[in-house]
Formats: structure tokens, sequence, C-alpha cells
């Protein structure tokens, strides 16, 4: 594995980490605060970094007995105060209907209160600890999953290590939850660890049970290459903010971002993992020996020189390095119709969607008018389960597919608004140099910002950047 590093002879080995950079530059007092995750997050609140909210904790046996249990909301996280190495989380995404104490975890599976009290019995007994002793449990918020990572993560939500030393973020490490790490961005519990360019937020090459270089997300076809981060630089200053609070010379700073509050800190580690040399193919002793001595006078210098001296290779050649363009969330697209009909609007690039939509309107101009005039006349039902979904559209095939030679079959989508029965058509659509050939349903876009929407099955041969 080594062979495939850059600079293989710059690998950061365990005890040269521990004797050369946490040793010197990590004072017990600072190690202690960073195992205490508790009071890290305090810390870290008092210096306006944002982190998850808190929601109760249980120190002791007489604590767990008197616990008000409706207290909980539907979901959180379950963590030891001093826990290593993701051990000892339990994720629950919501309550069983109809049953007061039965929780949902990642994978579906269930736990009760007695399961739970079970859990944090251990959690106190210091099964999950450090060093054995007696510890806390605590409850925090679930963070929600950003839309960008929906297709990337399993249940649970990603987050981002970025290794700190002497103010300067040298290497950082996207981590996806898999079904194997039960939902936890954990490495050592299955997760897949993505290398990131320092200047640009854009990740490079993914590892995969902690030594395996893999080009796709396990179980798909979805390449880890050419994701780019959201608020980059904004994450790469908490960390270093992170480092000047905390005393810690060298650390591991891990930044999740939440859907709706952006980054938030989930927590400091004073010995971090070097899997994540493996993730960047680059070792760590090359790049700390780098900035070791630099007089770095603010977080915002430290961001600088960790930007211009570990990337900017991304920038010039993710295209190459993918094999695909890089496009923005909105994008001049040509629609390609009937008859040589064609119209250029600006569309939605929509990762979320799985299909283009495109408006009525639009699709009188490229030649489908009577496609909307024979699907109006279709009697719809108009209020239906999610599960009678298949059997509608079965019966709407069989009903009314054959009826107009333009129709290719029939989709129900869902949204927030509610749900709708749309009739698709096959379309060309041309972003930038790519023609496509596509499946695209009709629907009243009317009152929506763009005419169109371009769904994930129509952009493979893209990345897109995400501002």
């Amino acid at each position: 594995m080594t062979t495939l590093f850059k600079n293989s002879r710059k690998i950061l080995g365990m005890n040269a980490r521990n004797l050369k950079f946490i040793r010197p530059n990590n004072l017990r007092r600072a190690k202690r605060l960073a195992d205490d995750k508790l009071s890290s997050k305090q810390m870290l609140k008092k210096a306006d970094l944002p982190v998850p909210g808190l929601i109760a904790k249980i120190g002791n046996l007489d604590e767990l007995e008197n616990f008000d249990w409706s207290a909980l909301p539907g979901s959180w996280v379950l963590k030891p105060n001093r826990g290593f190495g993701g051990e000892g989380i339990l994720v629950v995404y919501g309550k069983k209907k109809g049953a007061e104490n039965i929780w949902i975890k990642a994978d579906g599976s269930l736990v009760s209160l007695d399961d739970i009290k079970t859990h944090i019995t251990n959690i106190v007994d210091g099964s999950f600890s450090l060093s054995g002793v007696p510890d806390v449990a605590f409850f925090e918020e679930r963070l929600k999953l950003l839309k960008l990572f929906k297709p990337y993560a399993f249940k649970g939500v990603p987050d981002i290590r970025i290794v700190v030393f002497n103010k300067v973020p040298v290497m950082a490490m996207l981590r996806l939850p898999t079904r194997e790490s039960d939902g936890k961005a954990n490495l050592q519990q299955g997760a897949v660890g993505v290398g990131v360019d320092m200047a640009t937020g854009v990740t490079t090459t993914a590892v995969y049970r902690k030594n395996t270089i893999v080009e796709y997300l396990p179980g798909t076809r979805l390449i880890l290459s050419g994701i780019r981060i959201p608020h980059w630089k904004d994450i790469l200053m908490m960390a270093v903010k992170a480092q000047e609070v905390s005393g810690l010379g060298f650390l591991g700073a891990d930044v999740a971002i939440d859907g709706e509050r952006g980054p938030v800190f989930l927590e400091l580690n004073a010995r971090p993992g070097l899997s994540i040399q493996i993730a960047n193919l680059d070792g760590l002793l090359g790049r700390l020996e780098r900035v070791e001595g630099l007089k770095i006078k603010t977080a915002e210098k430290g961001v600088a020189v960790g930007m211009n001296l570990f990337g900017g290779e991304i920038e010039e050649e993710i295209e190459d390095i993918s094999g695909k363009r890089m496009i923005g969330t909105v994008e001049k697209v040509k629609l390609f119709g009937k008859n040589g009909n064609e119209v250029e609007v600006e569309a939605k690039i929509d990762t979320g969607a799985e299909y283009t939509s495109i408006d009525q309107e639009i699709a009188k101009k490229i030649g489908f008018s009577s496609v909307i005039e024979y699907f109006e006349k279709i009697d719809l039902p108009e209020d239906f389960s999610r599960e009678g979904g298949k059997q509608i559209l079965d019966d709407l095939r069989k009903k009314y597919l054959a009826g107009h030679d333009d129709i290719v079959d029939f989709d129900i989508v869902y949204s927030a608004s509610g749900r709708t029965i749309r009739p698709n058509v096959k379309i060309k659509l041309a972003l930038g140099e790519e023609e496509i050939s596509s499946k695209a349903n009709i629907a009243k876009r009317v009152n929506l910002k763009y005419p169109a929407i371009i769904g994930k099955r129509d952009l493979k041969k893209f990345l897109i950047e995400v501002k």
C-alpha cells in the first residue's frame, strides 16, 4: 500500500506520532479535555463554535432509575463521554408507531427501553471509556443529513476529520457511514474515508476497511472522487480555532455539516488515527515537517498556509481525475423534443430528484401539446397512499399507455407539497457539449423558480459544484 503514496518515506507511524507530535505538543491537561466530550463541547460552545445540542446526561445508576424518558425527542444520539473509536454510540431515528418505549435504529432494527437502560449501564460502568473507568452517558441532538450527502451516506451523517498542527490544517478526510458501520462515520467500524484536497474541499481517493483503496461507494456505482464539500474554508477555520482554544498543538478536529445549521463541531481528538494518510495517498510526516516551527499568528493565516501548501491540484485537474465535467447547481440547458423543436432554459441541477422534470409550457414548445391534452382527460385518483402507488401506476399503464405514442410511462412524484401523477416523454437535453437522452416527466412548474430540473439519472457525466 505504501508504494501508492506520493512520498512513501513520509508516512507517519504510530510511534513517531506519539513521540514527535503528541507528547511535546499535547499537554496532559489538554488531552484530558479532548477525552472528555462534554467538557470539550462546553469549551467549544464558549468559543462560539457550534456543537450539537445536549439533551440530557446520566452519570450513575440512581440517575438512570429516575430518568424521565418522556423528555427525549423522537430521534437522538446516545454517547459515552469518554468513549473512543466510535464504540458505545447508539443512534436512534425515531419511535416505533404505536409503541411508547420502542425506538428504531439506523439499520431498521428496534431497540427497547430495557436495551437502552442496559447500554447506559455499560457506559456508566466504563465499558467504552478509554481506561475502563466509570463514565457518563449523554444524549445529544441527531444532526440532519445534508442533501448533497444523501446518496453517499447510509442513515447517518458524514463528518470531516481535519488534522491540525501549529495552527495549520495539514490533511483532511470525509468519512461516510455505511450499512456495515451501522450509520456511524467511523472507519474502524466499516465507514469509508475519502481524502480531500486542502485548497478546494474536493474529494480525491477513498479507503474502505482501513487499507483498501476504492473508486466507488461500496455496493453502488457512485464515484467517490469529485465531491465538493460545502463551507470548506469555514470548516478549516473552525478546526484551527478549536486548536487555539483547546491548547492541543496536534489534533484531529471532527466537523459535520447539518442540513439546517451548516458546519457543527462533533469532537476533538488528541490522538487522531493514521488511516487519513491512506485516503489521501500521502504521508502526514512530510506535511507536519513543512509547517513545524512556522510563526502562525492567526487562524486565518494558518488556513491560508494549509490551503496553499497542501492543495490546489484538484482545482485545475478535477475533470481529468474524475473524467467528469464540473457544473453548478443552476445551468443553461437545451431541451430537444419532436420535429426539431428545441428551447433553451435555465434549469436547476438537482441530485435529490431521480428524474428530469419540465414545465407544461416548455413541453408544449418542444412538441408535446397533444400529450398534455390527452393526459388531462385521464381520470386520475386524487387521494391515495404511498403503499397504493404501485397499483395505481400499473392500472394507468394498462388503461392509457397505449393511447398516445409519445407517452413512455407514468410516474408518481412525492414532495413536500403532496403527490402528483405525471406523464413521461422521451427528450434530448444538452448540457454544454454533452447531449443526453432523457425520460422526462411533465409537470405544472408555473409557480416554481425554474421551468426545469435535471435529475440525477441524467447527471452521471457531471460533478456538481455546491456553493
